[in-house]
């Protein structure tokens, strides 16, 4: 299934898509698919990031090579941080950095969305606790990253974590493609065969720490290949099997 969240008339509503069409859902499908009869067209939908997170946990250095581009060794642990809520940024939606901000990095990422509370779980029954997985951008203002010396302020401006199109289950995601193309051209391009930590271990390491909510969003680190991107660029962020995030940059 597709599940998708998208504006209506009198406020966010959820929907699986079929073919052209959204089923709309009488409440949040990690609560369980409930279908409430009615049918508008996808084209009319103006989709919203299709979760609603209480927390969404980064993997940094996920990939050798993006670690060996940022200067460091692959680590031997996952490194965690955090976006805040302001962060979360929907499909189509604008990429607006304050004016100090010099360099905006995109990085393409494969996003777990959480569907049952989930905590301390183990490796072998991670997928009772995953609706499916979504497209997502780690924006970054790298100058402020690298001024700063962690990670907080320069991952978690406003609108710098687009998410969507929607929310895919029944995908293996061992081996999904990860592409972001910049104006139309490839920068980065990775496999999720290459995490250094897989999804199963990323799960029950996060959750050993702190539990995750419905809704919540795990991003499980980005390719090598990271650039900047500048006022008028429009970024995409495609994975195999999941969809096209689309953003532009003001």
């Amino acid at each position: 299934m597709k599940y998708v969240r998208f504006q209506g008339e009198s406020g966010p509503r959820w929907g699986v898509v079929e073919g052209e069409q959204v089923k709309t859902l009488s409440q949040a499908p990690y609560e369980g698919v409930e279908y409430d009869g009615g049918s508008v067209p996808l084209a009319d939908c103006a989709l919203l990031a299709p979760c609603t997170p209480t927390k969404v946990v980064c993997i940094g250095k996920n990939y050798a090579e993006h670690a060996r581009e940022m200067g460091a060794e692959p680590p031997g642990f996952p490194v965690l941080f955090m976006k805040g809520l302001n962060a979360l940024n929907h499909p189509e939606g604008e990429i607006t950095p304050p004016a100090f901000v010099q360099r905006l990095d995109y990085e393409g990422e494969l996003g777990v969305v959480i569907r049952r509370r989930a905590t301390q779980i183990s490796a072998e029954n991670w997928q009772d606790y995953v609706l499916g997985y979504t497209c997502l951008n780690d924006v970054t203002a790298r100058d402020v990253q690298q001024h700063d010396g962690q990670w907080t302020r320069g991952k978690s401006m406003d609108g710098f974590c687009p998410v969507g199109p929607w929310v895919v289950d029944g995908v293996d995601p061992a081996g999904l493609d990860v592409t972001t193309r910049l104006n139309g051209q490839v920068v980065q391009q990775g496999n999720t065969r290459d995490f250094i930590t897989p999804i199963p271990q990323l799960l029950e390491f996060v959750t050993a720490s702190m539990t995750l909510e419905p809704g919540d969003v795990v991003a499980t680190g980005t390719p090598a290949g990271i650039g900047p991107m500048r006022a008028g660029d429009v970024v995409e962020v495609e994975i195999s099997h999941v969809g096209v995030l689309r953003n532009y940059v003001k």
